[in-house]
């Protein structure tokens, strides 16, 4: 049980009942004072002299389910309800024990019996509310959770469960101030902290995030979730020692948790640390955002061991610019192996050139017959890539022929160094995936200052609605925008085979660049991804790419000057600065 859940069941043991043996009413008295063992045995007493006494059987299926005994808890609590169908505080707390069960569903019909023969039951509906969140339908957990405050305005918990609710519905204020209202209610509560922590990273008010982290764990220093976001959050800030400290105290905490193993994988990546590490980033597979995208083959996963003649599966998983750099691994599949490549439908083309693969489908298409099947992002690991031994070498993708000359003749008429410039990445859902999009990406006035440089046309390679900005660049930039011809990846990609260079933040269009063997320079947000690796301007994934850092959190004036700097250098003959200097 959650704390809200324990306190709720406590609750129900205070409830007037009929008079009981006494031994029944010694077993209220031990179970509420937390004397467990002595409760339940006294329990067991009256369920011999009384086995059909429905509080009994309730009551000792709560403490089992305090003491672990999940099982024999549900089929208790059952049992009571059976003989007692109006029993609202048993179906309340077996909603509860469902829950903690992983049953949300199941958990969701029990609370509404309960509000059913109960509408004034005050901890049902902020218990149905929890539930409801676990289903991901979160309107009508906020519904529920302002339904219980309506019932009983002062209960802490349900305001923190509120704020948790908001934040993930992504309104970040009001989550904010239902976690305070929480706080003023009760100060010492750990969970409204952590839930407030949550909130302000994800308002990139990271310092007073890790301060409320920091309340949650004075508090409760075994919060490993607290622990887990203290991490992310000391990361964001550019500590990385720290956060990998935080996420290790939150699986020492809860060894399974697999949030804790999946950002301690991708902060030792980002340090540099590559061999075993890997392993850690198998567990995405298990985080909230990452668990419905998890394909559910029976077939075996590849692991790097021979394949012979089968059929392997190789299917991307999440983002475009994930497919580009990891697609790398195709053409070094084992020889024999007939590949099925599965990649989102606008890659289709474009990555239909790959060598050795014997089918290429778009996700959402039915699959051929096959016999094991790999994630690309899982491709490093089986082939236990190293630092050293990345597969850098590009180019790895090449743009269809007749598009690019189709391309360079619309580009023959531009004078100078032709650049392409991409200025901001997709929306992402998800609060704290909108964050590092606002972190990573500017609007096209922060690029004045390289359309100061002269010699240069600029192309803009950018999608979506912020690409409506190059209707109105700024003052001097002669920029193209002929992104309403890029109907694919193929098309963008035959574009940037006729570009000197592409400068972009940290996008999809950074790694097609960097694949097509393109130089790009990229634009790089201070928390940088762990793809990027720290305190260095090369990349061992794209040998042309050059970063450009931010030496603080929102501080683009930095990389943009120095950005301007090489340019102008670049434009004036200096080829030099298109190869990245090497650690």
């Amino acid at each position: 049980m959650n704390r809200q859940q324990r306190r709720a069941a406590a609750k129900q043991t205070n409830a007037t009942r009929p008079a009981r043996p006494q031994f029944a009413k010694e077993a209220l008295s031990h179970h509420q004072a937390g004397r467990l063992d002595r409760a339940r045995a006294l329990y067991l007493q009256a369920l011999t002299a009384q086995p059909n006494d429905a509080d009994a059987l309730h009551f000792l299926g709560v403490l089992r389910h305090q003491q672990g005994s999940s099982q024999e808890a549900t089929k208790l609590i059952a049992k009571a309800i059976a003989i007692k169908p109006d029993y609202a505080e048993a179906h309340n707390n077996l909603g509860n024990l469902l829950c903690d069960l992983g049953c949300p569903a199941e958990a969701e019909a029990n609370y509404r019996a309960a509000l059913r023969l109960r509408p004034d039951f005050a901890e049902a509906p902020g218990n149905l509310g929890a539930a409801l969140h676990a289903l991901g339908r979160l309107a009508e957990a906020e519904s529920s959770y302002r339904e219980a405050l309506r019932l009983r305005p002062d209960d802490a918990e349900v305001c923190s469960n509120l704020g948790k609710t908001l934040h993930d519905l992504g309104r970040l204020p009001e989550a904010e101030a239902s976690c305070r209202a929480a706080l003023r209610l009760r100060p010492d509560y750990p969970e409204a902290y952590s839930n407030l922590g949550v909130t302000l990273r994800d308002l990139d008010r990271l310092e007073e995030s890790e301060s409320s982290f920091g309340a949650a764990l004075r508090l409760r220093p075994d919060h490993s979730e607290a622990h887990n976001n203290l991490g992310v959050a000391q990361q964001a800030l550019g500590r990385l020692t720290d956060a990998v400290t935080s996420y290790r105290a939150a699986l020492f905490r809860r060894s399974d948790y697999a949030d804790a193993h999946n950002n301690l994988g991708y902060a030792l990546l980002t340090a540099g640390a590559v061999r075993g590490r890997l392993d850690e980033c198998e567990w995405r597979w298990k985080i909230r955002h990452m668990s419905g995208s998890a394909r559910d083959f029976a077939l075996p996963l590849w692991n790097g061991e021979a394949i012979g003649d089968r059929v392997i599966l190789l299917h991307a998983e999440q983002g475009f610019g994930d497919t580009l750099q990891f697609c790398r691994y195709v053409p070094r599949m084992p020889d024999g192996a007939k590949i099925v490549l599965e990649v989102q439908r606008p890659l289709v083309g474009l990555l239909s050139r790959l060598p050795g693969i014997t089918t290429i489908v778009a996700r959402g298409e039915t699959l051929p017959r096959f016999d094991l099947h790999c994630p690309l992002m899982s491709l490093p690991r089986a082939f236990g890539t190293t630092l050293e031994t990345i597969p850098g070498t590009t180019p790895y993708v090449a743009a269809d022929p007749r598009r690019a000359v189709s391309w360079r003749e619309r580009l023959a008429g531009l004078d100078g160094l032709r650049v392409g410039l991409v200025w901001a990445g997709s929306r992402r859902s998800g609060p704290e995936l909108l964050a590092v999009d606002r972190r990573r990406s500017i609007g096209l006035e922060t690029m004045a200052s390289l359309g100061e440089v002269p010699g240069v046309s600029f192309i803009s390679l950018q999608k979506g609605e912020p690409g409506a900005q190059s209707g109105n660049p700024p003052r001097g930039m002669a920029l193209q925008d002929f992104t309403a011809k890029l109907r694919d990846f193929e098309d963008t990609a035959a574009l940037i085979d006729g570009l000197d260079l592409v400068i972009s933040v940290d996008t999809a269009v950074a790694h097609l660049a960097g694949a097509l063997g393109k130089p790009v320079w990229l634009l790089n947000r201070f928390d940088t991804c762990w793809r990027w690796l720290l305190n260095r301007e090369d990349s061992p994934w794209y040998p042309l790419l050059r970063q450009f850092r931010q030496p603080s959190s929102g501080d683009w004036n930095t990389p943009m000057r120095a950005a301007q700097d090489a340019l102008q250098r670049l434009a004036a003959g200096d080829r030099g600065q298109l190869i990245p200097a090497r650690p």
